[in-house]
């Protein structure tokens, strides 16, 4: 016989003991133990594996059961085999002896909507209000706050009962989650750019061909100087990255970014590089750096360049933005692995010239800005030599090959993964001439036309042919050139029209220069519009006090008027050639 509730293993008795009991049913043992047996069907997969192993452990022994010398060797012996204990083993055998059931060795599933008691509930209400914040406070300083608040009377006197620092660690071990544990004390930012999963494809998931531009800016980590030796700061490289190949499609570098150097780099991607290089007296291959031409999606930040309107109306052409979301350079990894690689490369060669290290910042660090000797010049050919060693020569190990990439033998450079992929299926670029894509990205106002031409920032524009529209009067919309006022361009159905400027002194100056003139032309007038206002005052009071003075007889004859009017002539003719001779 077993003992169905203590579980303990089955002994012999003689059978007049059980005289005495009553007789229960199977569903009267269920009620009794209060434990509920599983139909098997209701298992799942994990369940039913580790039942049918644990039957497995206990199968052998069921034969010896009325043993107990052969059924503790069995035990011993599957102890030993299957690395055990041997009291595990007596459990799932007593276990499945009181119940005559194999459902009864499947694992038990914790019950997730388990009351929680008033203790853990202070110790959750405290790891959210003291530990799982930005402040990252410690676990000891969250359980201290806990007795403080939830365990302290109102003279602060701590309670007798309350739950001890293990009990407070253990919850919090049972219930923490990483993904909550890193935005709750780092930001969901950060979450994004140091602790997400990597599961993604790569890029190539968001770029399958040719064509995808990401864009982006960094100043780069040296000084420079000009042409006489004087410390001028530090440039902005600006880039243009394929997200397929990796290729570097343009590049500007400047003193200043914004929509300054995004007309740069633009004009750079549609540039012939092998003429761009000679100009800085570098030969190279036309193949090894062969991108003239727009890519048909532009990925950026949220920068403010990037967000212009001014840069939206790249649009125009065909081209796709795509604004990623703030703090999140790993979506645009290409063009900032460009930034680290081209960096990299020039800084350890460039020791002592003004290149900046890690501890720039930090006090009693050595001023780099007293080292720079390079002029800006100098820095871009050197930079031309970095982005053609990024395109032709450095190895891209962890590329996605494919089966015709693999057939043509295409070597594993980001130019010839771009020459390559400019013949594929897929390929989006767009051709656009210098002069289309300057003009789309100029600055684009309201003019007015009225009689006096084209009205456009204060000042009047005329072009042939528009003798109507300056009739009609109506507002337009018109680009300019801020660095020039001498023309502007009236757009029209996608047109552009060039008017040229009809006040000759403004000319080839800039429109800072012209708003400044006609600043102080309004500022003089405005100062001259009170003596004005007094000088008519004066002027109406000389007018009445002669007009007064004048006598006025009863009738004026209105005859002989010719004759009277010769008498008067000839009373105040005078002969101004004596004057003069006099």
């Amino acid at each position: 016989m077993i003992d169905c509730i203590k579980r303990t293993m089955p002994v012999w008795v003689a059978s007049s003991t059980l005289d005495s009991f009553a007789q229960c049913t199977g569903e009267g043992l269920i009620q009794t133990t209060n434990f509920t047996v599983t139909d098997i069907d209701a298992l799942d997969a994990e369940q039913r594996k580790v039942m049918y192993d644990r039957y497995t452990l206990i199968a052998p022994i069921l034969p010896f059961i009325a043993d107990e010398r052969m059924r503790a060797k069995v035990i011993s012996s599957t102890a030993i085999e299957n690395n055990i204990s041997k009291q595990t083993i007596r459990i799932y055998l007593c276990l499945y002896l009181a119940y005559m059931n194999i459902t009864v060795l499947a694992p038990r599933k914790q019950r997730d909507d388990t009351e929680l008691t008033q203790d853990e509930k202070n110790i959750r209400w405290a790891l959210n209000k003291f530990f799982y914040t930005t402040k990252k406070q410690s676990l000891m300083t969250a359980y201290t706050m806990m007795l403080k608040e939830k365990y302290c009377d109102s003279m602060g006197v701590l309670a007798d009962a309350y739950p001890s620092f293990y009990q407070f660690r253990y919850f919090y071990r049972k219930t923490k989650k990483m993904q909550n544990f890193y935005i709750s004390r780092n930001g969901l930012k950060n979450y994004q750019r140091n602790n997400r999963p990597l599961i993604g494809d790569g890029v190539q998931s968001f770029a399958p061909a040719i064509g995808v531009g990401m864009l982006d800016s960094t100043i780069c980590d040296i000084y420079l100087v000009n042409d006489i030796g004087n410390i001028v700061g530090r440039p902005i490289l600006t880039a243009c990255i394929d997200a397929y190949s990796g290729v570097c499609c343009g590049y500007v570098l400047s003193w200043s970014g914004g929509v300054y150097s995004l007309r740069g780099l633009m004009l750079n991607v549609i540039a012939d590089k092998a003429a761009w290089c000679k100009q800085f007296g570098i030969s190279i291959n036309a193949e090894g750096w062969s991108c003239d031409k727009l890519p048909a999606t532009l990925v950026t930040d949220m920068g403010s360049e990037y967000k212009s309107e001014n840069f939206e109306q790249i649009a125009e052409l065909g081209v796709k933005i795509v604004n990623l979301p703030s703090y999140r350079p790993e979506l645009k990894g290409m063009v900032e692995k460009f930034f680290d690689v081209v960096q990299s490369t020039y800084k350890k060669h460039l020791k002592g010239k003004g290149v900046i290290e890690v501890d720039y910042q930090e006090r009693g660090a050595h001023d780099y800005r007293k080292d720079a000797c390079l002029t800006m010049v100098d820095f871009e050919k050197i930079i031309l030599h970095c982005i053609m060693y990024y395109n032709s020569q450095r190895t891209l190990e962890k590329f996605p090959y494919t089966e015709s990439m693999i057939a043509e033998n295409v070597k594993p450079h980001a130019s010839c993964i771009w020459n390559w992929g400019k013949s594929q299926i897929g390929a989006n670029l767009i051709e656009v001439s210098a002069e289309e894509l300057i003009l789309t990205l100029l600055p684009r106002t309201m003019g007015k036309f009225s009689i006096f031409g084209l009205k456009v920032n204060k000042m009047r524009y005329h072009c042939d042919g528009y003798t109507e529209q300056y009739l009609k009067g109506g507002e337009v919309t018109v680009a300019y050139n801020p660095e020039d006022v001498t023309s502007v361009w009236l757009l029209e159905n996608g047109i552009y029209a060039k008017f040229t400027i009809i006040e000759s002194r403004f000319e080839g100056k800039d429109l800072i220069a012209v708003q400044e003139l006609q600043t102080a032309q309004r500022s003089i007038t405005k100062g001259a519009n009170q003596n004005n206002l007094q000088a008519q005052i004066h002027l109406a009071r000389h007018i009445e006090i002669i007009a007064g003075s004048a006598r006025r007889s009863g009738d004026v004859s209105v005859k002989n008027i010719r004759d009277n009017r010769k008498c008067e002539q000839h009373k105040r003719h005078r002969n101004y050639m004596e004057g003069a001779k006099s």
